[in-house]
């Protein structure tokens, strides 16, 4: 799906935008996750690897197709103005491409921010928290 997925809107509440994420994540709306995020937001692939903008945009359908459904627990979020800091943790679980039952997990860093429209999105999106 690629289209708008009506839970998927940026939240008003900085603790809502993981669980907003990966509704939209497993509904793979590519949509809905790419507004979910600044226009120039910074997404690290891998500890030391990092895309942004359009060059993080044109990798979403990738992302999603090739992703085991998420689910998502919120730790701990910091907010200072209009900046949040949300840990969350999240579990990726279920069948790989051969069939065989995947589980990955890990704990998320991320940078939010509210814009002039009172809802949030993310700035940094670092999957590998600390790693």
């Amino acid at each position: 799906m690629t289209g708008p997925h009506d839970d998927a809107r940026p939240p008003v509440s900085p603790a809502d935008l993981p669980r907003v994420f990966a509704a939209a994540f497993n509904a793979r709306d590519t949509t809905a996750l790419d507004a979910l995020f600044e226009p120039e937001a910074l997404h690290v692939r891998r500890p030391g690897e990092a895309v942004a903008g359009a060059r993080r945009r044109a990798a979403l359908p990738e992302v999603v197709r090739r992703r085991i459904p998420i689910a998502v627990s919120l730790r701990q979020v910091y907010v200072a103005g209009d900046t949040a800091l949300l840990i969350n943790d999240y579990v990726h679980e279920g069948p790989g491409p051969d069939g065989g039952h995947v589980r990955v997990e890990g704990t998320a860093t991320d940078v939010a921010r509210r814009g002039p429209d009172g809802r949030w999105r993310y700035l940094i999106s670092n999957p590998s928290g600390t790693d």
